[in-house]
């Protein structure tokens, strides 16, 4: 779906010199680029990074030879690759295999703590991205692991962490913010033209004529390659686009009529459905890193 910026940005990553111990201090998608090409030369299962990211960024699209760990403290990050979209709310976290070409942006401000994962280790993960839950053990593994030094000893106290962590990484639940791009070029170019315009209304029919492709073929092909309808894929996009608008403070009726909804309540109806409460209280139960059980 997506252009390549390509890997070319890590050919020399063995010639950087190693980073200082825990980075912090870092702001923006430029910064937090350079130091994490530095942190792929460290010859540690796991290596971390802290950064902070203010509302609107957008970061290029790259790959890295680790596999990583994003995980959003405060804020909301959306994630998109050549296989689909993954939105990560505060206290998840997105899994992003090695090599996998991706681009990040936030809508608000973003306080993000990164893990890169050598190949060796992550075996019991998956081979495709994912979100997930973060424990209250796994955020306290995490933080300590970006505390650590990233040269740290291989059979001290930080390696300790570094196992521990990689084992809970496999045992956390997903979470369903995500939809898939399926391949197709005909319906990429018709899954393109909705993420450019998610509140778009226009029905079936006309949606095909952007793809060249039949209606029944549309509904058939979609439904094969992605599991979803192609109005449920809509939904789901909406979904998405609206978490991290709402994460940074728009209200729900302003989010729902850009989005194509009737009425806030349709869309308040509607998230409700697929995430079990109102925007409301989904967000301050994600944000204290509790469990939405319903909700008014």
């Amino acid at each position: 779906m997506l252009g390549h910026a390509g890997s070319s940005a890590f050919d020399t990553a063995a010639d950087l010199p190693s980073p200082e111990p825990y980075v912090t201090g870092i702001v923006g998608h430029l910064a937090a680029r350079s130091a994490a090409e530095r942190l792929q030369a460290i010859d540690r299962p796991v290596v971390g990074m802290a950064a902070e990211f203010a509302a609107g960024n957008v970061g290029s699209h790259h790959d890295h030879p680790r596999g990583q760990i994003e995980y959003a403290l405060t804020g909301v990050m959306t994630a998109i690759t050549d296989h689909g979209t993954w939105v990560v709310p505060p206290r998840t976290a997105l899994w992003i295999p090695a090599h996998t070409m991706h681009q990040v942006r936030n809508w608000g401000p973003l306080t993000l703590r990164t893990l890169y994962l050598d190949m060796e280790v992550c075996g019991a993960l998956p081979a495709e991205c994912r979100v997930f839950r973060v424990s209250e053990l796994l955020h306290a593994l995490i933080v300590e692991m970006v505390a650590a030094p990233h040269e740290y000893d291989l059979a001290g106290r930080e390696a300790r962490i570094a196992e521990l962590l990689i084992g809970e990484l496999a045992r956390m639940p997903d979470v369903d913010l995500h939809a898939p791009m399926p391949q197709d070029r005909r319906l990429a170019r018709i899954c393109r033209a909705v993420l450019k315009d998610p509140a778009a209304e226009h029905d079936l029919d006309h949606w095909a004529a952007v793809g060249g492709m039949a209606r029944r073929t549309l509904t058939r092909q979609f439904r094969r390659e992605t599991g979803l309808t192609f109005a449920e894929w809509r939904q789901q996009i909406r979904l998405l686009e609206a978490l991290p608008r709402l994460a940074s403070g728009e209200t729900v009726t302003n989010v729902a009529l850009d989005l194509g909804y009737d009425s806030p309540s349709a869309f308040t109806a509607m998230f409700r459905r697929i995430l079990g409460a109102s925007p409301r209280d989904y967000l301050r139960t994600t944000a204290e890193g509790g469990r939405v059980v319903g909700g008014t």
